[in-house]
């Protein structure tokens, strides 16, 4: 019985063939391996600071950027827990305070716009729809609260808010509400949950839940279907938004995360926390890329962070009055702001990158650039 020699020949390429596959199959999984391992929790190494080390290797200077106070938005009769700036060219900005109101400036030119009277005094967070159509706050309530905004045509000084609707499904307090778009947004709640909303149904589309204790910011980046929540349990925690479900987990942090905030170019985000730093997380290689703190710091917090919108700085809102101007590459302070009688409690940059807002419990805010 004889083999024709084509037919041998087939036998011995799928032979081969099989050979191959199993050696690819084996090189792929001791690379899965070795992936897992890194995005280990016990191979964390908090002394390793590769931008840092980059940096002093291409002796790299912290330059100035020199910000001075421009606007000074008075209007609060209490302590300012949070702004968030409209996400087109309007400069407008809104800001919850514990005087039970939130104010919509024009931050060019220092005007109220809009005072919304809130149920609860006891608010903690606010956000302005990328439409510029609805406010949202949150606090002590348990409850996100949605208010439309009229258009200034449209608009009637006398004119009473009423909640254009109110999401009721935390079980605790709510710390951070962010929109995605007019008809989604992500809350976050001393529940150690997150929620995803639909706006126009009004219901709640999904619980996403990893961390163990209170969650107390959000950042998203929409283009990349991805969101990061800091919680008091020390991590930050990156997820997908199409899953709902986290993709990792970012230890290092000794204290509460206040803050998060992603990198401009979305590969990369920054958190703030009651031990007295600011850290770099890289979501490519899932490693600490930088640690910002210095001995003054000792004993403070970080309150809120914010990137410049080249990546060159990183600001950060903290209790001892100040709110610092760190050089994202090499780690040091390139400035300090120094304006506030009380602590920095929040802080964002406006679209542009032209101007920096801070707000404080002196009740009041301030506009830098």
């Amino acid at each position: 019985f004889f083999l024709h020699p084509s037919v041998l020949g087939a036998l011995g390429e799928r032979d081969q063939n099989a050979m191959d596959r199993k050696k690819y199959e084996t090189e792929l999984q001791a690379l899965r391996d070795e992936l897992k391992k890194l995005r280990s929790i016990e191979s964390y190494d908090d002394q390793k600071q590769p931008l840092c080390s980059e940096s002093k290797s291409r002796n790299m200077k912290a330059l100035v950027p020199g910000l001075k106070t421009k606007q000074v938005l008075k209007g609060h009769y209490g302590k300012i827990y949070s702004l968030h700036w409209a996400a087109d060219e309007s400069r407008q900005l809104v800001s919850a305070s514990q005087d039970g109101k939130l104010i919509i400036w024009n931050a060019q030119t220092h005007a109220k716009l809009h005072a919304i009277p809130l149920r609860s005094s006891w608010v903690m967070t606010c956000a302005y729809s990328p439409s510029g159509k609805f406010v949202a706050s949150g606090g002590l309530d348990n409850l996100c609260s949605l208010y439309r905004i009229p258009s200034i045509e449209d608009h009637d000084p006398s004119q009473e808010y009423e909640p254009h609707c109110e999401f009721a499904e935390h079980e605790g307090y709510l710390s951070c509400c962010r929109f995605m778009d007019d008809n989604q947004m992500f809350t976050s709640s001393g529940d150690a949950t997150v929620i995803e909303w639909d706006i126009n149904e009004e219901k709640c589309v999904h619980r996403m839940t990893a961390h163990k204790m209170d969650v107390m910011s959000i950042s998203i980046v929409k283009e990349k279907n991805i969101l990061v929540t800091g919680s008091c349990d020390q991590t930050a925690i990156l997820w997908d938004i199409r899953t709902h479900k986290p993709i990792m987990s970012f230890p290092g942090h000794t204290g509460d995360i206040n803050s998060v905030d992603f990198f401009p170019d979305g590969n990369a985000f920054g958190t703030g926390s009651d031990d007295a730093s600011v850290r770099l997380f890289d979501i490519r290689t899932y490693r600490q890329q930088q640690k910002y703190t210095s001995d003054p710091l000792v004993g403070c917090s970080i309150t809120s962070i914010a990137f410049s919108k080249s990546g060159k700085y990183v600001f950060s809102g903290c209790d001892d009055f100040i709110c610092y101007v760190w050089d994202t590459a090499t780690g040091n302070i390139a400035e300090k702001l120094e304006a506030h009688e009380n602590r920095v409690s929040c802080l964002g940059l406006s679209p542009d990158g032209h101007a920096l807002c801070t707000g404080s419990w002196d009740a009041l805010m301030r506009v830098w650039a």
